[in-house]
């Protein structure tokens, strides 16, 4: 997946500046990436591969929530209150609620989600120059990608591989208006 808009320098040197912030954020995206794959567990349960799929990556960002969480313990930081994330937010709105599109969309949109996550980590991962973080940061952008392949995958598995690309090209141009639009802040997203 090839996402239409580089992320700005300037999103960056926002998070560079409020590391603190970011880490904060980055838990919460965490749990919440956690969440959203048990509710896909919930509502598709007559899809047996997509079941172990997301069983599977809600334990794997479960275990990035810890691994981030253990970070803000150590900097006496707290995870602190759920905070609306704009940017998913402008994604959410693509998904169509019929029967026939609906586990298409979820899939496509958190497949974008998580290629955005893939190029900002990378970004962190570069910019970062205590080697801990550093390879946290490179591991969990090697997760993201995996992540968005599996969402793009399992959407190929459920729908035919045009109408896949046709409906991810829409997402796709529609996420780079919005990163171009979201104010820069010390967040994932």
């Amino acid at each position: 997946m090839r996402l239409k808009v580089k992320t700005p320098k300037q999103w960056l040197d926002t998070v560079l500046a409020d590391f603190d912030a970011f880490l904060v954020d980055h838990a919460q995206c965490e749990r919440k990436a956690s969440a959203l794959a048990m509710s896909i567990v919930a509502h598709f349960r007559d899809k047996p591969e997509l079941i172990r799929a997301m069983i599977d990556l809600a334990i794997e960002e479960l275990e990035h929530f810890k691994m981030v969480n253990e970070l803000l313990e150590e900097r006496g930081l707290m995870i602190g209150p759920d905070e609306k994330d704009h940017y998913v937010n402008q994604l959410i709105v693509l998904i169509r609620k019929s029967g026939e599109t609906y586990l298409l969309d979820r899939l496509l949109v958190a497949g974008v989600i998580e290629a955005r996550g893939t190029e900002r980590f990378g970004l962190v991962a570069e910019a970062l120059s205590e080697a801990k973080l550093k390879n946290l940061y490179a591991e969990f952008t090697r997760a993201e990608a995996r992540h968005h392949g599996l969402f793009v995958r399992l959407a190929k598995k459920y729908y035919d591989v045009k109408t896949v690309e046709d409906r991810l090209e829409e997402i796709l141009l529609h996420e780079a208006k919005i990163v171009a639009e979201i104010p820069f802040r010390a967040a994932v997203h």
